[in-house]
């Protein structure tokens, strides 16, 4: 492990592959070029293999599996808080990226990947991105490419093997395996695939809703604390020392009791009830114009869509997805204190977070936010005069279940002397002490993850 972790970091260094970034955005233009794309919004009575069961309350289809569509109403105290549709899908699928060594530096072997709720039809996904009804092929499809690298891959191969979650916002208990496997097999190049080393992936993710939700979740994941050399063995590679420092010269002990007492208070002390509802007794939302709605403001809605896309296992089918009525941002304070690298980050309740929290980012901002603390208050200021924003740049949520939807991720860098007094809740953490906590399940969310996903050395 030590040694592969070390040509990761080699990787992440590396902006030249065996293709050029030229070479890789020219592919994914003749793609989305020659791609044949048909969506079109209908009514849930035209949604073909979908329908509203009255006897669960869900929208369900009618072959049964795939995800269904619940009605969720919290509580805190016995008090309500907030009711809305939520996605229940009750499986674990593959998020998974094979890599190997070319030319001396680890390549990332990356697809071409479209979803039906894609903004810009092609994204740089995994190698292999699945649910458990794709690969065990319930929906009638091909078994996805490469899928026996991941089923049969030896201890000796693994570099990452964790499940984390989703958008808790959108999903009920929504988790994925986020996998990483390192092989010298000659493997198969199939046109929708090509290799990438991890510092092209990360300028890639400089262009707006280029790399995915998924690619990025995966990628946060690489186990860099658990890396045991010192600091003096890896600082050639960074520009960024501080960040160096972060990742290999801190000491997670430090503070992660102190982390997870807090957060174990808050799973202790609030009581927060959530229950499932039938769909159609929510009492705020109503189907309007053939879209489930809120009839007030509300961060998204669902639609129904007759989808035709060419190079899929299944080229036509039809199927609901949650339509953001908004662009939300998700932004991190980082800092260098200390002698290193280090962010903010909060303790983050959502409705269909597995244990109710996770740590997210400095600020989760959209309509349903109401918390404007002076860590909320001092992040929009220096976004509102573009002060010291080290990346900005606007990146696609997971478009099987979610219509075009799409957010800013904003990193801002504040001086030492910015620093604020710190509400409850909130803790300045280095990279390494966030890295060995993202090796526990349902620790970070996935808002933080793909934030953490764009730095680079």
């Amino acid at each position: 492990m030590r040694d592969i972790i070390k040509k990761l970091v080699e990787s992440w260094n590396h902006k030249d592959g065996i293709f050029s970034i030229n070479q890789i955005l020219d592919w994914v233009s003749e793609k989305n070029q020659s791609l044949k794309v048909k969506i079109k919004k209908q009514s849930l009575d035209d949604c073909a293999s979908w329908y509203y069961n009255e006897d669960s309350g869900q929208i369900e289809n009618h072959n049964g599996g795939f995800f269904t569509i619940s009605g969720i109403q919290q509580y805190e105290n016995g008090e309500f808080v907030k009711e809305q549709p939520i996605i229940i899908q009750n499986e674990i699928g593959y998020l998974g990226i094979i890599c190997k060594e070319i030319d001396g530096i680890i390549h990332f072997l990356m697809q071409a990947k479209i979803e039906p709720g894609n903004v810009n039809k092609i994204q740089l996904s995994p190698t292999i991105q699945a649910t458990k009804s794709n690969f065990t092929q319930k929906h009638g499809g091909k078994k996805p490419m490469y899928l026996d690298y991941f089923v049969n891959a030896t201890q000796e191969q693994i570099i990452v093997d964790q499940i984390q979650s989703e958008q808790s916002s959108r999903f009920l208990k929504k988790r994925n395996r986020n996998i990483i496997i390192y092989t010298n097999d000659d493997i198969e190049l199939f046109p929708s695939h090509k290799w990438m080393t991890l510092g092209q992936i990360k300028e890639l993710m400089k262009i707006d809703n280029l790399v995915n939700m998924d690619t990025r979740t995966v990628l946060s994941c690489i186990p860099f604390s658990l890396y045991l050399h010192e600091y003096d063995e890896m600082k050639d590679l960074f520009s960024d020392q501080y960040l160096c420092h972060s990742i290999f010269n801190s000491h997670p002990l430090n503070d992660i009791p102190h982390i997870f007492h807090e957060i174990n208070q808050f799973k202790m002390f609030h009581n927060i009830e959530r229950c499932l509802v039938p769909l159609y007794t929510l009492k705020n939302w109503s189907m309007q114009n053939n879209e489930f709605v809120c009839n007030t403001f509300y961060p998204f809605k669902v639609v129904f869509c007759d989808i035709a896309i060419e190079g899929r296992e299944v080229k036509h089918w039809t199927q609901p997805l949650f339509e953001a009525t908004e662009m939300a941002t998700f932004g991190l304070f980082m800092a260098n204190v200390d002698g290193r690298k280090k962010f903010l980050v909060h303790i983050t309740p959502e409705i269909g977070c597995f244990d109710n929290i996770e740590i997210g980012p400095t600020v989760q901002l959209d309509t349903s936010t109401q918390i404007q603390d002076e860590i909320v208050k001092l992040f929009l200021n220096k976004l509102s005069s573009q002060d010291n924003i080290r990346y900005q740049v606007i990146l696609s949520e997971e478009g099987g279940r979610f219509y075009q939807e799409q957010n800013k991720n904003i990193i801002i860098e504040l001086s030492s002397n910015e620093l604020p007094i710190l509400p409850k809740g909130y803790f300045w953490v280095d990279y390494k002490t966030l890295n060995f906590l993202q090796q526990v399940h349902n620790v970070l969310n996935i808002q933080l993850r793909n934030l953490l996903s764009l730095l680079e050395v």
